[in-house]
């Protein structure tokens, strides 16, 4: 079993992320999904899950309005999209198979960094 996430991001307030994560090594259907992130010094929180082939999630109840998961069964891959980032989005975000949930594994993270309203990124 294989699950494996975008690369990380950096993004400014009010933007829009979104971040992936692809299945291999079982079969799509009857397997849940879920997405979890961890803010800096703070707990991890539920976001929420899919079961594969269905593309109906569930969302915990912090996470029911900007957080958006849906699936693509031809590319084997789900998505989290967040909009309107703010600051407090800025965290680390797994993706795990139910009957794993493992989080050490840092191939299964996504670090997103979102600047604050009166932030301004330089590029050279």
């Amino acid at each position: 079993v294989k699950l494996e996430q975008s690369p990380s991001e950096v993004k400014g307030f009010g933007e829009r992320v979104k971040m992936s994560c692809a299945l291999s090594g079982y079969t799509l259907t009857e397997n849940d999904i879920h997405w979890i992130r961890q803010r800096p010094g703070r707990a991890l929180e539920w976001i929420g899950y899919m079961s594969t082939g269905y593309n109906s999630p569930s969302y915990g109840s912090s996470f029911q309005h900007r957080f958006i998961m849906t699936e693509e069964d031809s590319s084997r891959r789900q998505y989290l999209d967040i909009n309107s980032l703010t600051a407090e989005d800025s965290a680390v975000y797994f993706c795990a198979r139910q009957s794993t949930m493992i989080f050490s594994n840092m191939d299964l993270t996504f670090l997103l960094t979102v600047y604050g309203r009166n932030t301004y990124k330089y590029t050279a």
